[in-house]
C-alpha cells in the first residue's frame, strides 16, 4: 500500500479512537463513526448495520441515506446485498448495484441515486456482528486499498462493539454478555448443574484495538512471534521419540508459526495503525470465516491450527488468560470448543458440567463425563463466543441446553428441577442395598460402567452389584505413549482391590473410530465406525493385546478375572480373540505366575451378524454382552454422531425388540449369561422393557441405578411383557406410549 495511503488509514484510525473516547451515548459514538470514514474516504453514504437478532440485520447509523431510514430499516440474513455480505462472510464490491444479483431497493433509505456499493462484513473471531456499507453516486468500483482501509475499519468496529461502545441510552445495541442467552446443543451426557462458567481458553479482549507507533507494535509483534515459535519447536523437541505421526501435525503446527505470508498480512495491518494484539486478531478473524466454509477436513483441521495459534499470540502480547486452571469460580462449569482426555482430567472432578461448542456423543470428553457423572452439553454453536468467565449458567444434559445469564423465571424453574432430583436421589438411597427384585419375583442385576479408578467408589455408594464394563481405553488415550505392561498391572490390580470382591467386567481396548490413539497412525477411512477398530485392531497388532491381556492376568494375582472382546462380528474372531488368551495364560503358567480361579471371557455383541452366528460361538462363550449404543446404530443404521437421524430411532421400536428377543433366546438355549450395557440400560422405561425381555443383568452409569431400581421393585414384569405383547399386536410401532401409560396407573 502507497505510503500516503498507510498515512490516511493511520489518520482515519486516530479520529475514530478520539470519536470512540468520548464521553457520548452509544448512538453519538455510531453517528461520528460513519461520519468521519464517509468524510475520509470521498463517499457520499457511509452506512453501518447491526445484527438485532441472528438472523435481523437493521441499519443503525448512517452519513447518506434518509435519516428516518435508521433503526427502521431491516432485513434478513442473506437479503440484498448487505444480507449476501452478512451470510458469505466476504466483501462485494461493484460499480452498478442495482444491476448486481440480489440487489434489494428499500424506498425509505433514499439510495436509489447511488450506483457504486460496497459491503465489508464486520467480524470477530469468526461471528457477524453486521456490515460496513460505503456507497457513491459515479459508477466505480472501490480499489482494493479502499476495501482494505475499510476492513481495517470493519475490524476496530467490531471490536469496539464488544468493549461496549455503541451501548446507551438510544444506542444501536444491548450490551454484550450480559444478556440472558439460550444454547441448544446435544445431549453428550444427561443430568443437571448450576454453576459459573470457566474458559477452559479464556477469550483474550484487546482494549487497544489503535496504535500511535507503528514501529513500537510492529517490534512487539516480532518479539511475540519469536515466543511463539520457540514454544513450538520445544513441542517439536519433546516430542521426537513418539511417532512420524505426530512429528508431522506438528510441523504442520510449525510451519504456520513460521508462515511469511502470515507475518506480513498482521505487519501491514500493524502499519496502517492497528495495535499487535488487533492486528492478530483481525487475521484470527478471517481463519475462522474460511473455516466456516472449508468442508475438507484436512484443511477444516489446518484453519483449526492457525486459530490456535493465533490464541497462543494474544495471550503473549496481552498476558490474559495465560494459565487456563487459575482461578477456578465456584461450582464451575467448564466451556470450550473441543477438549481432550488428558486436559480434561487435569481439572480433576470438581467441575460440575461441561459445555463444548464441539464433540461427539462418543468423544473421550463424553466418557470422563460419564465417568463423572456430570452433565455434557456437545455442539452448543456460539457458547465459547457468548461466555464470559464467572458467567452464571444452568447446564441441562437431559434437553441438551445452556442457559447463559438465566432470568430469574429460568432460574427458579431450574432449582426447582435440581431439587426435585435430589429428593429423588434421597429416595433412592433408602433403597440403594436392597436387591433390585420386581414383584413378579424375578431378580435384576444391575452393575455400573466405569473407566476410571477414581469411579470405583461410586461402586457402593450406587449400589451396583458390581461394574459390567470397565473401559480400559481411556488409559490409552491420556497417554502419548504406549502405557507399559507393569502399569496397566497396577492399574488393573488397583481397579480390582477397590471394588472389594465385586465382579468387574474389562473390556479389553477398543480403540478406532471416534477413539484414535494420539501415538498410533489413524488410518484415513471414509466410515470409521464400520472400519479397522476395537478387536479387529487387537488381532492386527496381537503384541498390544497380548500385553494387555497378561497385565490384565497379573493384576487379578490368582482370584477371579472376567474379560470381554470388544465389536466381535463372528465367531472366527472370538476364536482367534480367546486364542490370544490361551497363549497369555500358557505364558504366565511357564513364568509360575498365578493363574486366575476363575477366568470368565465374553464377548459384546454390537452388530447384528453376531446374533446370528452359529450355534458353537453361544456355547463357546461364557457370556455375552449386548453393546447397545453401537448396536443400534448399526441396525438402524443411523450413525448415532450425526444428530439428524441418531434421534429418529426408538430404542422401543418393535423392530429393535424383536431382534433382542431373538438374542435372548439364543443366550437361553444354550444357557449363556446375557447382559445389557449403554445409555438405554439406565432409562428407567427402556431397562423395565429389557428385563421384561429377558435380560436379567443391566449395566449403566452410577446415578441412573437408583432410578431404575426404583422402578423395578414397584412393578410386576409379567405385566409388563402384556402390555409390550399387546401393543405389538394392536399395530404400535413402538412399545413406549403403552408402557409409559400403563406406568401411569401403577405407580
Amino acid at each position: 500500500m502507497p505510503e500516503r495511503l498507510e498515512s490516511e488509514s493511520r489518520k482515519l484510525l486516530g479520529r475514530l479512537r478520539e470519536a470512540l473516547a468520548t464521553d457520548n451515548e452509544g448512538q453519538a459514538r455510531l453517528d461520528a463513526v460513519v461520519e468521519l470514514i464517509a468524510d475520509s474516504m470521498g463517499t457520499e453514504v457511509c452506512s453501518i448495520y447491526l445484527f438485532r437478532d441472528p438472523e435481523t440485520l437493521e441499519l443503525c447509523a448512517t452519513k447518506g441515506l434518509q435519516a428516518e431510514a435508521v433503526h427502521q430499516t431491516r432485513m434478513r440474513l442473506g437479503e440484498g446485498l448487505v444480507g449476501r455480505t452478512a451470510k458469505d462472510r466476504t466483501v462485494i464490491n461493484t460499480a452498478d448495484a442495482p444491476s448486481t444479483k440480489g440487489f434489494r431497493y428499500m424506498p425509505e433509505t433514499g439510495e436509489e441515486r447511488y450506483s457504486s456499493f460496497c459491503g465489508v462484513p464486520i467480524q470477530r473471531l469468526g461471528e457477524s456482528l453486521g456490515v460496513l456499507v460505503v456507497q457513491s453516486k459515479a459508477q466505480r468500483e472501490y480499489t482494493p486499498d479502499e476495501v482494505y482501509a475499510l476492513e481495517i475499519v470493519a475490524m476496530v468496529i467490531a471490536e469496539m462493539t464488544e468493549l461496549g461502545a455503541f451501548v446507551g441510552e438510544g444506542a444501536a445495541l444491548s450490551a454484550r454478555h450480559q444478556q440472558p442467552v439460550m444454547l441448544r446443543g446435544s445431549v453428550g451426557q444427561e443430568g443437571a448443574s448450576e454453576g459459573h462458567v470457566h474458559l477452559h481458553e479464556p477469550r483474550v479482549v484487546v482494549t487497544n484495538p489503535i496504535s500511535d507507533d507503528p514501529e513500537t507494535e510492529r517490534a512487539r509483534l516480532i518479539e511475540a512471534i519469536d515466543n511463539l515459535r520457540a514454544g513450538v519447536d520445544d513441542m517439536l523437541t519433546g516430542t521426537m521419540t513418539v511417532d512420524a505421526e505426530q512429528k508431522q501435525v506438528l510441523e504442520a503446527y510449525r510451519m504456520f508459526a513460521n508462515s511469511s505470508s502470515w507475518l506480513k498480512r498482521m505487519e501491514e495491518d500493524v502499519k496502517n495503525g492497528l495495535s499487535a494484539e488487533a492486528a492478530v486478531e483481525k487475521e484470527q478473524s478471517l481463519a475462522r470465516a474460511r473455516l466456516s466454509k472449508a468442508a475438507d477436513p484436512y484443511l477444516r483441521e489446518r484453519l483449526h491450527d492457525l486459530d490456535d495459534l493465533s490464541n497462543k499470540l494474544l495471550r503473549l502480547l496481552t498476558g490474559q488468560g495465560a494459565d487456563a486452571t487459575a482461578d477456578m469460580p465456584e461450582n464451575p462449569i467448564l466451556v470450550a470448543r473441543n477438549i481432550g482426555p488428558g486436559e480434561l482430567l487435569e481439572y480433576g472432578k470438581q467441575i460440575k458440567g461441561i459445555v463444548l461448542e464441539e464433540g461427539s456423543v462418543g468423544s473421550h470428553a463424553a466418557i470422563v463425563a460419564r465417568a463423572w457423572a456430570i452433565p455434557l452439553i456437545i455442539n452448543a454453536k456460539g457458547v465459547t463466543t457468548e461466555a464470559l468467565n464467572g458467567d452464571t449458567i444452568l447446564v441441562d444434559g437431559d434437553q441438551g441446553i445452556a442457559h447463559l445469564r438465566p432470568d430469574d423465571t429460568v432460574h427458579a424453574a431450574f432449582r426447582d428441577k435440581i431439587a426435585m432430583q435430589t429428593r429423588a436421589q434421597e429416595r433412592y438411597a433408602s433403597i440403594r442395598d436392597l436387591p433390585a427384585i420386581a414383584k413378579c419375583g424375578t431378580e435384576v442385576s444391575l452393575q455400573m460402567n466405569a473407566g476410571l479408578i477414581a469411579d470405583l467408589p461410586s461402586l457402593a455408594g450406587s449400589g451396583a452389584e458390581g461394574v459390567g464394563l470397565f473401559r480400559t481405553e481411556l488409559q490409552f488415550l491420556i497417554r502419548n505413549q504406549m502405557p507399559r505392561r507393569a502399569e496397566l498391572s497396577a492399574l488393573y490390580s488397583r481397579v480390582i482391590k477397590a471394588a472389594d470382591g465385586k465382579r468387574v467386567a474389562f473390556r479389553t481396548l477398543d480403540i478406532g473410530s471416534d477413539k484414535v490413539l494420539p501415538y498410533m497412525k489413524p488410518n484415513d477411512e471414509p466410515n470409521p465406525a464400520m472400519g479397522w477398530r476395537a478387536i479387529r485392531v487387537g488381532l492386527d497388532k496381537p503384541g498390544v493385546l497380548r500385553m494387555q491381556l497378561q497385565a490384565l492376568l497379573r493384576a487379578a494375582d490368582g482370584g477371579p478375572l472376567t474379560v470381554m472382546f470388544p465389536f466381535i462380528t463372528q465367531l472366527s474372531e472370538f476364536r482367534a480373540a480367546r486364542a490370544e488368551m490361551d497363549k497369555a495364560l500358557a505364558r504366565e503358567r511357564k513364568l509360575g505366575h498365578p493363574i486366575p480361579s476363575d477366568l470368565k471371557v465374553g464377548a459384546m455383541l454390537e452388530t447384528p451378524s453376531l446374533a446370528y452366528a452359529p450355534d458353537a460361538f453361544f456355547k463357546e462363550v461364557e457370556f455375552v454382552s449386548i453393546g447397545g449404543n453401537d448396536l443400534k446404530q448399526f441396525f438402524f443404521a443411523a450413525d448415532r454422531e450425526n444428530e439428524r437421524v441418531r434421534r429418529r430411532y426408538d430404542t422401543l421400536d418393535v423392530s429393535f425388540l424383536a431382534f433382542l428377543k431373538h438374542v435372548v433366546e439364543r443366550c437361553r438355549i444354550a444357557q449363556t449369561p446375557l447382559s445389557f450395557c449403554g445409555e438405554d440400560a439406565g432409562r428407567p422405561i427402556e431397562a423395565l422393557c429389557l428385563a421384561a425381555l429377558g435380560i436379567q443383568t443391566l449395566s449403566m452409569r452410577p446415578a441412573s441405578i437408583g432410578p431404575v431400581k426404583h422402578l423395578l421393585r414397584r412393578v410386576d414384569l409379567d405385566e409388563v411383557r402384556d402390555v409390550m405383547d399387546n401393543a405389538i399386536i394392536n399395530g404400535e410401532l413402538s412399545v413406549r406410549r403403552a408402557v409409559a401409560d400403563w406406568l401411569v396407573h401403577q405407580v
